[in-house]
């Protein structure tokens, strides 16, 4: 009996060794997993943001999205990418019952969302595109806006109240009838649902242009826009059917320089179809050329999956691939920075794989990804475009049948996983029952 007390005594004495062993086991593994995780950027979808439209307007297709020095959002949509009997049912005549319109095509949100200017479509002087895309406010608060339909060969530039001030490029020969004509609708994805390629009811399209690398004097589907103001000089996307970077005089629109992949003279004739593995001498769709602080040009090379880095010169610095092994419209449509002095980190909105990708900016490392495909806050439908604000929060737009934009708070700096998947506020996943 004494024995066997002792032996009931020692397990007894013994039990808080074992729990703290096996605390200290479980501990270990949550320890190591944590400092493996790299240090990055975390965010949280805000889903208040933004404030309802006035008069009834709904987006559509986004296809820009940018943020001047105020913290204003610009963002340009396709206003007849829409079904009108059962979407935008106030434009039929008779009207249908009690909603919606289309909104303007250019609308200006200030920070907490609202609606605080609006403008666009046709207008003296000037041709508005037959596929506006891509927005840029430059240093003086001027609006700056692409295009990328098939004869979209012209950069526009307008006051922030929508004032016209000039058009950059002129127009090419438009390719005949019934050729060939290069799938420009969405940035190379797909030629979409319906007449005109971008859903149901859109006006049938002119014959696209042939692309046209090594023009000095037009464009070929100006995609998105950054700025040098010390310079004077605007770094032009132009690469919805062309395939380079153009740099232009902001006040002239002279087009100064340009270059292809890997700093060379582009040559349309040898763009080819991507195949995952393969390093292309030649940009697909290019979907930005983004200016950093420290002086680089950052290239979206959409359709071959991958970001390039030049100097102001063009002159080729280095590359990463962003998964290589995606098909149609590719992986790498809009970057951003982060908002420290540095610019440490470089975001990547990825299109087809739904998601932001967080990257290292300066050895273009992948350190996380957050976001998921849906239609829920925090998730995403071909995430098209992405900027930043002073404050380091981020604001996407989505376009195709998604038709909205988004805005993910800045939680600063921290452990970060691989892919944090939707990135709900914690405060609602407790909420729920």
């Amino acid at each position: 009996m004494h024995r066997r007390g002792f032996l009931f005594g020692g397990s007894l004495l013994m039990l808080p060794l074992f729990a703290g062993a096996a605390q200290r086991s479980t501990r270990a593994p949550a320890a190591r997993a944590s400092a493996a995780r790299a240090q990055a950027p975390r965010f949280e979808v805000d889903p208040m943001w933004p404030d309802p439209m006035p008069n009834h307007w709904i987006l559509g297709s986004v296809t820009g999205l940018t943020i001047d020095a105020r913290d204003h959002v610009f963002v340009v949509n396709l206003t007849d990418s829409f079904n009108r009997r059962t979407e935008t049912g106030m434009e039929l005549n008779p009207p249908g019952e009690g909603c919606c319109a289309p909104s303007p095509n250019v609308l200006e949100l200030d920070a907490s969302g609202k609606v605080v200017g609006h403008f666009g479509g046709p207008g003296a002087g000037y041709q508005w595109p037959e596929m506006n895309a891509g927005v840029g406010v430059d240093g003086a608060g001027n609006v700056w806006i692409g295009g990328q339909g098939g004869a979209d060969s012209r950069i526009l530039k307008f006051s922030r109240d929508g004032q016209f001030i000039a058009e950059f490029g002129t127009g090419g020969a438009v390719a005949a009838a019934g050729s060939e004509r290069p799938d420009t609708a969405y940035g190379g994805v797909s030629p979409g649902r319906g007449r005109g390629g971008r859903g149901r009811g859109g006006p049938v399209r002119a014959p696209a242009l042939p692309a046209n690398s090594n023009s000095v004097e037009t464009f070929g589907g100006p995609a998105r826009f950054s700025f040098d103001a010390k310079a004077n000089e605007a770094y032009v996307a132009d690469g919805y059917r062309n395939h380079r970077v153009a740099v232009i005089d902001m006040t002239t629109g002279a087009i100064k320089r340009y270059w292809g992949a890997y700093g060379n003279k582009p040559d349309d004739s040898q763009s080819s179809k991507y195949a995952p593995g393969a390093s292309p001498k030649e940009f697909g769709v290019v979907r930005c050329a983004t200016l950093s602080t420290d002086g680089y040009v950052y290239v979206c090379d959409a359709t071959n999956d991958r970001i390039q880095v030049f100097t102001k010169a063009g002159t080729f610095v280095k590359e990463a691939s962003v998964e290589p092994q995606t098909l149609g419209g590719g992986s790498a449509w809009d970057i951003a920075f982060s908002r420290d002095p540095r610019q440490t980190y470089l975001y990547v909105a990825d299109g087809m794989n739904m998601k932001v990708h967080i990257l290292d900016r300066q050895s273009l490392k992948e350190l996380s990804s957050f976001g998921d495909g849906g239609r829920q806050p925090g998730e995403f439908y071909a995430v098209d475009a992405i900027a930043t604000d002073s404050k380091g929060n981020i604001y996407t737009a989505e376009t195709y049948e998604s038709k909205r934009i988004q805005k993910f708070q800045f939680k600063g700096v921290g452990p970060a996983p691989v892919n944090a998947g939707v990135v709900w506020p914690a405060a609602g996943r407790s909420a729920k029952p």
